[in-house]
């Protein structure tokens, strides 16, 4: 690949933002599927303010390993 060349799907299509992630957290040897599942909600409210939370539901938090 040349610098500036765009990532392209199978189909040779330019790949969005979604799947350049899901291609990038599924391409190492043990990667499943589920390792692309979203991990965080971002919400932002009408004052400008961007709220950033942990799903519940996320694979992988952050934190000491249990």
């Amino acid at each position: 690949m040349n610098y500036g060349e765009s990532i392209t799907t199978d189909e040779g299509n330019p790949m969005d933002a979604d799947e350049k992630r899901r291609d990038q957290l599924t391409t190492a040897p043990k990667a499943d599927e589920s390792d692309a599942d979203p991990r965080i909600d971002v919400t932002e409210k009408a004052d400008g303010v961007t709220r950033i939370d942990v799903r519940d539901d996320a694979k992988v938090r952050p934190g000491k390993a249990d």
